[in-house]
């Protein structure tokens, strides 16, 4: 029977009593004739009776036989009896049981129905009468022992009201935390969800040129509000001899250095382990100190760092400060909303209320009081600690993380977006200062020595009109300031934000030079942002937007400017100024500007007339690109040496992965044809490796491994290179040079590449990888994970005759797994084909009630069987390194050492997989372990671009990647003098090979 008559039959018969079988010894098919009355059954067998072992039938049989009319002779009367009881009883529970319908007047026929019967009992039958009321009274009783939830589907205009608004916000918010900004990028970005956050990653807008003309020419706005804060607090000796431990002076300037440690400007660090330098990176962060109070050694420090770095330095500052006894938050009361300033009328108790529909209820939340906007961290516990102290050091460690907001403006005319929508605070009258406040600005304004500063602080500010660009700030300039709500300023449309020349002859010339070669004085760089109680009484007591529009309708000039400004309208922020490019020689300061940080609850109030200003707002995606067009590594794409960026990696393997197989097989890329071993991920560790063994052998680095075990750095592991004089150095060897904004070298020239020299680097950086930077000199668009390889000699005699030559091309590799691959597929098809006939087959066994045939057991083909030997192109080695022998091992064996280049490596047949590690495999792919990936294309791998794509800045492809500090040495030397620092790049997809010139930023 076939699956449709199955089903029907089914649905047919679902309300029907099952088939009851009454089992006894000696009974075949569930018949009636008992074995020693077989003669009966052989008798009815022979007039004709059908044979339905199979299953149900229906109608004539295929062989011509007919039901039979004739009933049997003879029967057993007990036995009969028994299995007939059986299928009665069955039959009445059936019966009884009430099926489809529950109320009683289904069993009504529909003729007889009425609508009314369910809620006056008097309009059915009497028989049915007493039924219906018991129904009645049970549907009764549940309704007052429980009352019915409201129903999920509400109408859009009970769910778009305020109170209803905010609840489902709210929830929404107890897995990702939502950025202040959350729902105006929500309307206008394509949002993800990355380390606990809702970000915004690029616009809707195709605005990929406009954002990088507004990072070159004009403003780009950014929130980096995701971003953690950690404050710590205590005598400046502790807190310098815990985070000395953290740092190393041979990577740059550190928490100690003078311009940072005044507070007059901000610095950058990468952190390690405690005493772990080189090795064990955390991350880079940002610090910030307060300036110092007269006659105090009590200091404050803010350390901002990326969301996926927060919890490893934590843990390792309470370590280091011995801050083991956390402070439990202390519930704060919910703060009426104070609106001094602002005069309310007063209610008539004798008004009646307007006409209309009341809303029943209040929108609350589940304690019972109205909901409200969730300010912060809504994912953290009300009970989790966020303070920690030490009782010896004296120490106090404050999680500030979503405290604060930071927005970044980045662009050459950041200053006058930024002068254009803030103005500093306008002083309060008299009679607010003598009167009794709630709000800070008052008692702040009643000390001279506060508004004298706060006057400085304004005057430096109005400098900034003078200034044509951002890039004339000295970097990382730090600027102490109260404002006026900006929202009181804000334009009736939006315009663009333009130096105004006017303004620029009004301002002191001497004062306008005095700012730009020596930067804000130290006293000007403190805020009252640094006190954590004016923070939260300016969040607390920020004006309704509510308030705001009545008090503008009020005007009688409509769109004129609101006076005076109410008392709580004053703001404290903090201005930082971003330095842009500064390692190099090409587009210096590219990608400048200013770093604008609020209290919390503040964020929309200041980024709607940014955003009036004409600024462009950029996401995640602008954000890597930033740091690609200014040549520096970001965070944690760059990093994989951090436990971030080695979580990061793996992340994004399986996405990539997912993504791969997601595609049919039919359209996807074959890497194993392309020669790439690793599309989806680096391994740097295997590449490190293969490089110290690749140099012993050679000869030329003997006694690597002692010398790198010495030097402090675990040899198992490999480490980034961030010394600046080795960098230096380096950046001098290879010549950097690029195709746009090339400016001439100046000072002593650098030092000759030698051999000498660079055994000397061997010795003491072994399994290191070096940051550099890819121009490609003629066509070409690096993709993520390019491979970086060395030239031969028939290369670069190739780019001499003809310079505008694209490069080689990788001879297309042999699979050697595809027919595993198709075999395996095929295989599972056919188990999975025989598992459902094997199923179909049972079913219909049991359907029947007899025993099906079990099929005889047959074993599966093996995986290796068709499998045939394959070749890959001869690998061609460059002067002193190793020959490509071993690109056709299979991972299914041992990885065997590197073979002498006279042996044929297509001469090896691989080795059948067994059938765990068949399933495994994916077509094109290459399995686990990988074989050498130094030497496994025509030309040996130095590294792999971590990101690339076509540079707006320089006008031709560029990357950045990874390479490994003794191949490039090994390669520089290697090449002629005036040819150094020649490389090849190519695609994963692609078998084609474009020279580049790297480039190391120092």
């Amino acid at each position: 029977m076939s699956g449709a008559k199955h089903r029907m039959r089914n649905r047919k018969m679902r309300d029907q009593p099952t088939s009851v079988t009454y089992s006894a010894p000696g009974w075949r098919n569930g018949g009636d004739t008992p074995a020693g009355r077989a003669s009966d059954f052989h008798h009815a067998k022979g007039q004709g009776l059908p044979q339905q072992g199979g299953g149900w039938s229906r109608g004539h049989q295929s062989g011509g036989s007919v039901y039979p009319k004739e009933l049997p002779k003879c029967i057993t009367s007990t036995y009969f009896a028994r299995a007939r009881s059986a299928e009665v009883k069955a039959m009445l529970k059936a019966v009884n049981k009430t099926t489809g319908s529950c109320h009683t007047f289904g069993a009504l026929p529909k003729h007889m129905r009425r609508r009314a019967m369910s809620h006056n009992t008097k309009r059915l039958p009497t028989r049915l009468r007493e039924g219906a009321q018991r129904m009645l009274e049970k549907s009764l009783q549940a309704a007052k022992k429980e009352k019915k939830e409201e129903s999920k589907a509400k109408s859009r205009k009970a769910r778009r009201r305020h109170g209803n608004l905010l609840l489902e916000f709210n929830r929404r918010q107890r897995k990702n935390v939502w950025l202040e900004t959350h729902i105006w990028h929500a309307k206008r970005f394509h949002m993800v969800k990355k380390w606990g956050y809702c970000l915004g990653v690029r616009p809707t807008l195709k605005c990929y040129r406009a954002c990088y003309r507004a990072m070159s020419s004009h403003c780009l706005l950014q929130d980096l509000s995701y971003y953690c804060c950690v404050e710590l607090q205590g005598p400046e000796e502790q807190l310098l001899s815990a985070l000395s431990r953290l740092t190393s002076k041979d990577t740059g300037p550190t928490f100690a250095a003078l311009q940072c440690l005044s507070g007059r400007k901000q610095g950058s660090v990468v952190l390690y382990r405690p005493d772990q330098y080189p090795a064990q990176p955390l991350g880079p962060v940002l610090f910030l100190w307060r300036p110092r109070s007269e006659g105090s050694t009590h200091r404050q420090l803010w350390i901002w760092g990326h969301p996926t770095l927060k919890q490893d330095l934590l843990s390792e500052l309470r370590t280091l400060c011995q801050c083991s006894e956390p402070v439990m938050p202390v519930p704060k009361p919910v703060p009426s909303p104070a609106v001094e300033a602002v005069a309310v009328p007063a209610k008539d108790p004798t008004q009646k209320p307007a006409s209309g529909r009341k809303r029943k209820r209040e929108e609350q939340d589940s304690d019972g009081q109205p909901a409200k906007k969730i300010l912060g961290d809504g994912t953290r516990s009300p009970t989790c600690p966020v303070t920690w102290k030490s009782t010896t050091t004296g120490i106090v460690i404050n999680d500030l993380t979503m405290e604060m907001v930071r927005y970044r403006l980045i662009g050459p005319l950041s200053h006058t977006v930024l002068t254009e929508a803030l103005s500093p605070a306008t002083d309060c009258d008299e009679a607010a200062k003598s009167s009794q406040s709630c709000f800070w600005w008052p008692e702040y304004s009643n000390q001279e020595q506060n508004m004298a500063l706060h006057r400085e602080q304004a005057d430096v500010f109005q400098l900034l009109k003078g200034v044509y660009s951002s890039t004339e700030i000295p970097a990382g300039s730090v600027l102490g300031l109260t404002v006026d709500d900006p929202r009181i300023s804000l334009p009736r449309r939006r315009v663009q934000a333009e130096p105004d020349l006017q303004q620029a002859i009004g301002v002191d010339e001497e004062k306008r030079r005095a700012l730009t070669l020596q930067g804000v004085p130290e006293h000007c760089c403190q805020s009252a942002l640094w006190d954590r109680t004016v923070r939260d009484n300016v969040t607390d007591n920020k004006l309704p937007e509510k308030e705001l529009n009545r008090m503008r309708s009020e005007l009688l000039v409509p769109g004129s400017q609101l006076t005076p400004t109410p008392l709580q309208g004053r703001v404290p922020v903090l201005l930082v100024h971003q330095p842009g490019k500064q390692l190099g020689q090409e587009m210096p300061s590219w990608g400048v500007g200013w770093d604008l940080l609020l209290p919390k609850g503040w964020g929309m109030a200041f980024w709607v007339p940014l955003v009036y200003r004409g600024v462009r707002v950029a996401g995640l995606q602008m954000s890597l690109k930033h740091s690609q067009h200014k040549g520096a590594p970001h965070f944690p794409h760059d990093y994989p040496d951090c436990p971030a960026g080695a979580r990061f990696q793996d992340e994004q393997q399986a996405e990539l992965m997912d993504k791969f197989t997601r595609r049919p097989p039919a359209k996807r890329t074959n890497y194993i044809k392309h020669g790439c071993l690793a599309p989806f991920r680096c391994p740097w560790q295997q590449l490190a490796e293969e490089w110290v063994e690749i140099v012993k052998e050679t000869g030329k680095g003997t006694d690597t491994r002692t010398d790198v075990e010495t030097a402090g750095a675990p040899p198992s592991r490999f480490s980034v290179l961030r010394s600046r004089k080795v960098l230096k150095q380096l950046s001098a060897w290879c010549q950097p040079t690029s195709s746009r904004g090339q400016r001439l070298q100046r000072g002593p020239q650098p030092s000759a590449l030698s051999p000498a020299s660079a055994a000397a680097l061997w010795a003491s950086h072994g399994r290191v990888l070096v940051w550099a930077r890819f121009s490609l000199l003629a066509k070409g668009r690096p993709e993520l994970h390019a491979m970086v390889c060395v030239p031969t000699e028939e290369d670069l005699r190739l780019l001499s005759r003809d310079p505008h030559c694209t490069g080689p091309q990788e001879p297309r590799h042999v699979d050697h797994f595809r027919k595993r691959v198709q075999s395996a597929r095929k295989d599972k098809k056919k188990k999975k084909k025989k598992d459902k006939a094997e199923g179909a087959s049972a079913e219909s066994a049991t359907g029947s009630g007899g025993s099906a045939k079990k099929p005889d057991a047959a074993s599966d083909p093996s995986l290796g069987s068709a499998e045939q030997p394959g070749s890959v192109p001869e690998v061609t080695s460059i002067p002193g390194s190793i020959s490509d022998s071993d690109s056709s091992a299979i991972p299914a064996l041992p990885q065997a050492p590197v073979t002498p280049s006279d042996q044929d490596p297509s001469a090896a047949t691989p080795a059948p997989a067994p059938p765990a590690e068949a399933e495994r495999l994916v077509l094109g792919l290459w399995p686990e372990p990988l074989p050498s990936v130094t030497s496994h294309c025509s030309r040996v791998t130095l590294g792999w671009v971590t990101q690339g794509d076509f540079s707006l800045a320089a006008g031709c492809g560029e990357a950045q990647g990874l390479v490994s500090l003794t191949g490039l040495l090994h390669a520089l030397l290697g090449q002629p003098p005036e040819r150094r620092g020649l490389v090849l790049l190519r695609n994963p997809s692609s078998l084609q090979y474009r020279f580049a010139k790297v480039t190391i930023e120092a």
